[in-house]
């Protein structure tokens, strides 16, 4: 079943969303080399909390962790660990907030410095093509406009492997709720979008093929080759017109520009 938000809804949703943006713009002033996903991890914990909030993944059918952090050919659902981040590795950070009863959900990618030109590209296209689909997010297009966009620009146009197993969600009260969104798919097929509709659009995409691993631990997904993967999410709501993106990521690129173990991934 799929549900509709109220306007008093989305704004607890956005206010959900919005502090997960907050909490990877705190990740983005942290990360550096020699530092560990875990202290990553325990970091955004303390700003979550801090903040009147609860991680909404910590304890998700028994996920250890507050975020999901994934580094380098992890695709998603990384588990925190102890392993120091060195230079060239991209970490993906995945997020959710609960709060004033409702979810947000986001992710963004990070690179540190010393990251191969052809991953960073990978980053910045995997970015645009979540602007690709949620510019299709809009009330009369169907669930496959979106789907179509991500994988249009990125495997058809590009020759990334655009992975199958895993797909955006609605959500709301719930973290995972109806209509799935895969990254792939036909134009016009699926459900319509219409006004109120909360969706989470959040295209995986690897440098190589698009099939994936499950690594032992149950949790972390790896692209099969052995190559990066790039992991970019928005929480968004379907307006008449346009969409309207209820997480943001302005503070989490400005944070990720003045951080020097950082590069972004339209530098060359």
């Amino acid at each position: 079943m799929i549900f509709y938000k109220t306007e008093e809804e989305i704004q607890y949703i956005r206010q959900s969303a919005q502090l997960i943006s907050a909490t990877l713009a705190e990740v983005a002033k942290f990360l550096k080399p020699g530092v560990t996903s875990l202290q990553v991890d325990e970091l955004a914990e303390t700003f979550i909390r801090d903040h009147g909030a609860t991680p909404s993944f910590k304890n998700y059918h028994g996920f250890p962790n507050t975020c999901c952090i994934s580094v380098n050919a992890a695709v998603v659902h990384g588990i925190p660990n102890d392993r120091e981040l060195v230079e060239g590795d991209i970490v993906s950070v995945d997020c959710g907030v609960y709060m004033n009863g409702y979810h947000g959900d986001s992710a963004y990618t990070f690179a540190l410095t010393g990251t191969p030109r052809e991953v960073l590209k990978l980053m910045k296209d995997t970015k645009a093509a979540l602007y690709k689909g949620i510019a299709k997010a809009v009330a009369g297009n169907r669930i496959g406009d979106i789907s179509y966009a991500i994988q249009q620009y990125t495997e058809v146009e590009r020759g990334y492997g655009v992975v199958r197993e895993l797909v955006g969600h609605g959500l709301g009260k719930d973290l995972h709720e109806e209509p799935q969104v895969p990254n792939y798919g036909k134009r016009g097929n699926g459900p319509i979008l219409r006004p109120g509709l909360v969706i989470a659009v959040e295209p995986m995409i690897n440098l190589g093929v698009k099939e994936v691993t499950y690594e032992e631990d149950g949790w972390t997904v790896t692209t099969a080759d052995g190559k990066p993967s790039a992991h970019y999410e928005h929480t968004l709501v379907i307006r008449k017109g346009q969409p309207d993106i209820l997480s943001s990521f302005e503070a989490i690129e400005e944070a990720e520009q003045a951080n020097p173990a950082l590069v972004t991934e339209d530098e060359d």
